[in-house]
């Protein structure tokens, strides 16, 4: 069962970097991924996992805002 949840949330974070890719353009993919890819480790071990990809996808966006021009 745990091998589903985990490919659920691989989608959800693909579909996470889709959209903030057409958000934030000029941001290339490879940085998109590495900040998702991060922010999704920091929530390694934890057992409830229902809300991580929205968390992720809002720590983000603020690492995204953040960035200078």
């Amino acid at each position: 069962m745990g091998h589903v949840i985990q490919i659920d949330e691989e989608t959800l974070l693909g579909e996470i970097q889709r959209r903030l890719l057409n958000e934030f353009p000029s941001v290339s993919p490879r940085v998109v991924d590495i900040l998702i890819r991060a922010e999704h480790a920091r929530f390694e071990g934890s057992p409830i996992r229902d809300f991580i990809p929205l968390f992720v996808e809002k720590r983000a966006r603020r690492d995204l805002r953040a960035r200078p021009n």
